[in-house]
């Protein structure tokens, strides 16, 4: 199981899944790509981790946007629509007999290159395709118990640097943030932007809360989150002050609560930032009132059936 933000209930099923790459469905054991693989080679290609919740894709459509859009600034041809993207993750958890508490990565690169070379003009035959289902339920006593973070050092780039609005394969500055964080004992690491504002987190979005207000950034410097967007509109939906604003870390040590988003885990409260106990290191009133208006809106939009 791994800790943090992405804690899972183990499952045995795992290891007998099918996935699928390039058209073919292929066991666990047999799934693989070639060392010439531009994802491989170079981190080029983009990728979505989508959920499975009771037979149905959550967010499916919010996830293949956020998708296309990276694929367009970075000019690689998919060569599928939405709709055939669609049909072949049901066609692979089809296949796997999946349900629900799936998570799904689709992982779209660039493709075969015929020499380890940067430039998209030594690449032939199109994109790669996979999709990896696994079954994936979420631990929810970190929802409860909540986690740990801490600055790092590393920075969110730019627009014209590496785009943090692009969910790309070339993930190595989140990587660093995330060792940094780890090293320093914190589940996940508070990444600055440029400027010295808080942005986000190596891998899910940051949240405060100050005299019942919510905070986030302003998304120029962060991922365009799907569960971040749901939040936003969970809390103008219901009247709760929200504000996307440049704010300081400063802010955060004196906030009254704090939390991050996902799509794997929803909503997780950060109880402890650089040492500074956060809503007296449990999760904060606000906090579980987000989870339970996240919560509800999931069940009514993917009911049991």
């Amino acid at each position: 199981m791994l800790k943090g933000t992405h804690s899972y209930i183990e499952d045995d099923r795992n290891k007998n899944i099918k996935i699928y790459v390039n058209g073919e469905i292929l066991l666990r054991s047999d799934a693989s790509i070639s060392v010439f693989d531009s994802g491989f080679l170079l981190g080029d290609g983009i990728w979505e981790g989508i959920r499975l919740l009771n037979g149905k894709l959550v967010s499916i459509d919010q996830h293949l946007k956020r998708l296309f859009f990276g694929a367009k600034k970075l000019d690689i041809k998919i060569g599928f629509s939405k709709k055939q993207l669609i049909d072949i993750i049901n066609k692979t958890l089809k296949v796997n007999n999946m349900q629900s508490h799936v998570h799904i990565r689709l992982i779209i690169s660039r493709g075969l290159k015929k020499t380890p070379y940067q430039h998209p003009n030594a690449n032939i035959n199109g994109s790669t395709i996979v999709v990896i289902p696994e079954y994936k339920k979420a631990d929810k006593r970190i929802n409860k118990n909540g986690i740990n973070l801490v600055t790092v050092k590393t920075r969110r780039g730019t627009s014209f640097t590496q785009d943090p609005r692009l969910n790309t394969l070339s993930k190595i500055n989140c990587i660093l943030a995330c060792i940094e964080a780890d090293k320093a004992g914190a589940d996940e690491g508070i990444m600055l932007d440029i400027n010295g504002n808080v942005s986000t987190c190596n891998s899910t979005n940051f949240f405060i809360v100050r005299k019942g207000e919510v905070w986030t950034s302003t998304g120029k410097y962060c991922l365009p989150g799907v569960t971040r967007k749901i939040v936003i509109d969970l809390c103008k939906e219901n009247n709760i002050s929200i504000f996307e604003k440049d704010f300081c870390i400063e802010d955060v040590h004196g906030s009254d609560e704090a939390f991050v988003t996902g799509t794997f885990a929803g909503i997780i409260p950060a109880i402890n930032i650089d040492g500074y106990k956060i809503s007296n290191g449990k999760r904060g009133k606000l906090t579980y009132s987000l989870q339970k208006l996240f919560s509800e809106k999931l069940n009514k939009l993917y009911p049991k059936t």
